[in-house]
């Protein structure tokens, strides 16, 4: 069975071969879809017959949405400390310990559930692919199982047991590393595909940080690092000098911090749900893309400082707050994942990429900052399979 997608007024490939721009935009387009990958895409007068189709009434059409920064897998809810935020009180990372003990003394159904409910709540909003992390177990047995239940839901998985140093160890921090880096990544590993660390004051510093990412690598798993979320740190450079797949946050950047990251092939990915969440400064998008630097835009979806599944709040933001034209903020969070997760047939349209597409209920891709709040996603097909 095949599908036609037809009567697109704007199809987004982010493929400058396919179309116009940077955005890849073909207009009065069509999109042929067979065993889940895309397989033609042109003018949609020179579509052929299919055995089912889509009618997309003269909306826009673009990638699914590829959030490459999400924690999916907990208990418990912050709504408080939210609210004391906006109070007044200052984001310093400290409730995650709050998350971990809830997390720890939850049930494996009651964590699936979770991750169900917002996957769910994910794919009707467009997002077709997302990176799931662990780091609310914080034990051996935790870690594994956060890992475990995340891999039922994506093959993006991240071992992330240096998220903070839970409270049995917060006077022993070098034990806690010894602790990640033997028995917790020999149990994590088997179902994850990339280790990450929070590299911040008051998680782990940059020794502590390079010896878990190293040891990560030698197992076999990509690299991903929280950095410079906080302060200024040296998280960006030690993504830089270790090739680490993406830095993300990057919210306070030196001018070194923003040459090294221009100079390698590390996407910095910005998270503005956390900045909106607690009231903290934004990233520069517009610095590091003059800079030429690859964003990606995700949604860090937590129960702590950024609890939301949104893509497209998190475009509005890019483009309000940051710096960002709706274009970039667009590629940033289709395109820009799919780097950030060193993906080549996700965030792209185009013959031979996998078929996860949305189809808006507005003709352009500008709508989705335009109309911020407003639920534009008509239709998500994934895996060539139209969801609603």
């Amino acid at each position: 069975m095949n599908l036609l997608i037809d009567n697109i007024g704007e199809l987004v490939t982010n493929d400058p071969a396919l179309g116009r721009g940077p955005l890849g935009i073909v207009r009065r387009a069509a999109v042929l879809i067979e065993d889940g990958m895309v397989a033609w895409i042109g003018r949609a007068a020179y579509a052929q017959p299919a055995d089912r189709r889509l009618d997309a009434e003269g909306a826009a059409v673009l990638p699914g949405f590829v959030d490459s920064h999400a924690h999916l897998v907990f208990a418990g809810d912050r709504a408080p400390e939210f609210a004391a935020r906006m109070a007044g009180e200052t984001y310093t990372g400290g409730g995650i310990r709050t998350t971990v003990a809830a997390t720890r003394a939850a049930s494996d159904d009651d964590l699936r559930e979770t991750v169900e409910r917002l996957r769910r709540e994910a794919l009707r909003q467009g997002t077709t692919t997302i990176e799931i992390k662990s780091g609310y177990g914080l034990s051996v047995t935790d870690e594994a199982r956060s890992l475990r239940i995340a891999r039922e839901f994506t093959e993006e998985t991240t071992f992330l047991g240096a998220h903070v140093v839970p409270s049995e160890y917060v006077d022993r921090p070098d034990d806690y590393v010894g602790l990640v880096c033997g028995p917790m990544l020999r149990a994590a590993a088997p179902h994850a595909r990339w280790i990450d660390v929070f590299c911040e004051r008051g998680a782990f510093d940059a020794d502590h940080s390079r010896a878990i990412l190293t040891v990560g690598q030698a197992a076999g798993l990509g690299m991903r690092v929280h950095a410079n979320q906080l302060g200024p740190g040296p998280g960006v450079r030690l993504a830089v000098e270790l090739g680490a797949a993406s830095a993300d946050h990057c919210t306070h950047l030196s001018g070194s911090d923003v040459d090294a990251l221009a100079g390698s092939s590390t996407v910095a990915t910005l998270l503005p749900g956390a900045e909106f969440a607690t009231r903290s400064a934004y990233p520069d998008a517009r610095r590091l893309l003059d800079a030429q630097v690859t964003v990606a835009l995700a949604t860090d979806c937590n129960p702590g400082s950024s609890y939301t599944t949104s893509m497209p709040f998190c475009i509005a933001l890019a483009v309000r707050e940051m710096g960002m034209t709706p274009g970039e903020a667009v590629w940033a969070a289709t395109a820009g994942g799919a780097q950030a997760l060193r993906r080549t047939d996700v965030g792209v349209l185009r013959p031979g990429a996998r078929a996860d597409l949305i189809v808006l209920d507005a003709p352009s891709h500008l709508h989705l900052a335009y109309r911020p709040g407003v639920p534009l996603v008509r239709h998500t097909v994934h895996n060539g399979v139209p969801s609603r």
